[in-house]
């Protein structure tokens, strides 16, 4: 890969980075996309002809294609190989092209990738996304694949340049890894033990997005509640959170994932005692029956689930509580399903990532002989669906009437240009689609990163309608520093540089 030259077309050499999986594989994903900018590659989507080269298998039209990818689900592999499939055809007609594979499912299989895909170039896991440049450099002079796995953390995600792909939020990772042992779980596997990252840092890392006009943050961890166990401080996740929420700037914090055997009631308190953090919750239930619950090693049971819950609703009576349910585990009956769906009844989560559960090698679930048959699982699964969707269709309907606040986003309304909308976040989290005062002028138009104050009109299942502007109601829009930045990304017809955000690149395992 000759990063520093151009092609005889004069194009510059472009990229996309594609995303499988959860928030901690976008946050790297925004790693492997600084890499590559610091590398001398530019966003493919900043080079009109180039991406007029688009074709469906995915490829977006640019000269290196890195995929990263996950593995909690046991379709992935058939989903990545698929993909493969199509980009091999682009590559046999685009000289020069690459393909990369990273991430879980990389960690996992290997060089396992390129037997079944020869025609990618790079395969680098979790432990090592630092190495792609290089990977991609050794590949294209060697005129074949290198594969390169590491088998524990070597940097630091978080320390690399980094391209973010919002103006106005932030992915920031507090540790990496997890030491829990949940039967059904492969991320212990691939991502390794819990490392947490020093205070200091991560509020190192908030101030300098902040600088750079973002407002609002996420905070991730396989398990941001047991943060601090690496350099042995209790309570450290709470400490966390109230500083995240006093950095001068950032006016929404947010956190994924905690785990409720280790949630406590110092972070319930830091919640609602931190104004810029936000009234919402992601709680993993999995399952509502005690001895699914036990068989999952999840070291909590319905009591206390529901005891969370309940203590964060009364400090918090705004919260917006949602969970991940999984259905068809090994040994699951139709008692255990039961106790989920009555769970489910009580706890009225704002919404479920619901899943039927998959066998991923490696995991002690997916060796028992006690598989709950594919037919049955489907049939539960299509209830508490049902179920769910109910609670939210209620719950949501009941908010007609009430003030929102939203976070204007980019991508997160498919149908706004058609129902003349805008949509974002509220503050709890929900989507909210806003419909625009009739004459607005472009120039009043509220930007994405922009606060929107407006009364919803309407609940839907999956989101809420604010349509009190166009009827002559309420429509407040308060210009923000992060609208001023995104405003600022259009009107710059050249890529931005990738940025290293300036945290020190700790190597793990140094001393502290």
């Amino acid at each position: 890969m000759n990063t520093t030259t151009q092609r005889a077309d004069a194009l510059p050499r472009t990229y996309a980075v594609r995303t499988l999986g959860c928030q901690m594989n976008e946050h790297d994903s925004e790693r492997m996309a600084g890499l590559l900018e610091q590398a001398g590659l530019v966003p493919v989507d900043t080079v009109p002809e180039a991406a007029a080269r688009a074709t469906d298998a995915g490829d977006m039209g640019a000269d290196v294609v890195v995929i990263n990818t996950c593995s909690v689900r046991e379709n992935a592999a058939t989903r990545l190989f698929g993909n493969l499939g199509q980009l091999a055809a682009v590559k046999r007609e685009r000289p020069g092209m690459q393909i990369a594979v990273g991430g879980c499912l990389a960690q996992q299989m290997r060089d396992g990738i390129v037997a079944k895909a020869p025609w990618v170039d790079a395969v680098f896991g979790t432990h090592n996304i630092d190495v792609l440049p290089a990977l991609l450099r050794r590949a294209e002079h060697n005129s074949k694949a290198a594969v390169e796995i590491e088998e524990s953390l070597k940097v630091f995600p978080s320390t690399l340049p980094t391209h973010r792909e919002s103006a106005f939020a932030a992915w920031v990772s507090i540790s990496v890894g997890c030491n829990n042992t949940c039967t059904f779980c492969i991320v212990p596997h691939l991502r390794g033990k819990e490392r947490d990252r020093r205070p200091g840092d991560i509020l190192a890392e908030v101030e300098a997005v902040a600088s750079q006009g973002a407002i609002e943050v996420t905070l991730l961890g396989q398990n941001v509640n047991s943060y601090g166990v690496g350099f042995g401080e209790r309570g450290a996740f709470a400490d966390l959170l109230r500083a995240v929420g006093r950095v001068d700037g950032i006016e929404r914090v947010r956190f994924t994932s905690p785990h409720p055997a280790a949630f406590t009631d110092d972070v319930i308190a830091a919640m609602a005692e931190t104004p810029t953090v936000m009234p919402s919750l992601h709680m993993p239930l999995q399952s509502g029956s005690d001895a699914i619950l036990r068989q999952m090693r999840r070291s909590y049971r319905r009591d206390r689930f529901m005891g969370i819950l309940e203590r964060v609703r009364a400090a918090i009576p705004e919260a917006a509580i949602t969970t991940d349910i999984i259905v068809g585990f090994p040994g699951e009956t139709e008692e255990d399903f039961q106790a989920t769906l009555e769970v489910v009844e009580q706890a009225r989560f704002t919404s479920a990532f619901t899943f039927l559960y998959s066998r991923r090698p490696g995991t002690p679930a997916a060796d028992r002989e006690d598989q709950v048959p594919d037919d049955v699982a489907l049939e539960r699964y299509q209830r508490l669906i049902k179920l769910q969707e109910r609670i939210c269709a209620e719950d949501n309907a009941a908010l007609a009437g009430t003030e929102v606040e939203i976070l204007v986003s980019e991508e997160d309304g498919r149908k706004d240009g058609a129902t003349q909308r805008i949509s974002g976040r509220a503050r709890d989290n929900r989507l909210v689609h806003v419909a625009l005062p009739e004459g607005l002028s472009e120039a009043d138009r509220p930007r994405p990163g922009d606060m929107i104050r407006a009364t919803v009109t309407y609940g839907a299942p999956h989101h809420l309608i604010a349509d009190s502007g166009a009827q002559g109601g309420l429509f407040e829009v308060r210009r923000t520093r992060a609208g001023d930045v995104w405003e600022a990304r259009q009107a710059s017809p050249e890529p931005e540089t990738a940025v290293s955000l300036g945290i020190p690149t700790l190597r793990v395992g140094a001393s502290r």
